[in-house]
């Protein structure tokens, strides 16, 4: 009488093509999101970059630019009057972590209105 045994060899074979296949395909499909980090240039005096506009959001509804006070209302004509002679349209966007999202999002909406390309968060905690 002949005793019946499965044949593993076809097996081990498909298993090894599929680890190569896997193998080749995995690089292909890892996903990620660019990061475009601010290119700066220090100028001679203490290392701080130069020409960068800052924008303050702080809890109690004040804005800066570039530690200047300025009213929400002015902001759009005082942004196109600071961008109307740049070729860079930067922005960095700086508010307290603990700040509602719904007034860095108006701020956000207020630069672009004002024709700037790139905005950059600087989420933080504010010392006072």
């Amino acid at each position: 009488m002949s005793k019946a045994e499965p044949n593993v060899v076809p097996l081990c074979d498909v298993l090894l093509v599929l680890l190569i296949i896997f193998m080749v395909i995995t690089p292909l499909v890892q996903k990620g999101i660019d990061v475009k980090l601010p290119e700066t240039q220090a100028d001679s005096s203490g290392g701080q970059p130069t020409g960068l506009v800052v924008l303050t959001v702080q809890k109690n509804d004040t804005i800066l630019i570039n530690k200047d006070p300025i009213e929400l209302r002015m902001l759009l004509e005082e942004l196109r009057r600071i961008y109307s002679t740049r070729q860079d349209k930067t922005i960095f966007i700086r508010a307290e972590a603990k700040l509602p999202f719904s007034k860095v999002t108006e701020v956000m909406d207020i630069a672009k209105g004002a024709g700037i390309d790139v905005l950059g968060l600087i989420p933080e905690y504010i010392e006072e």
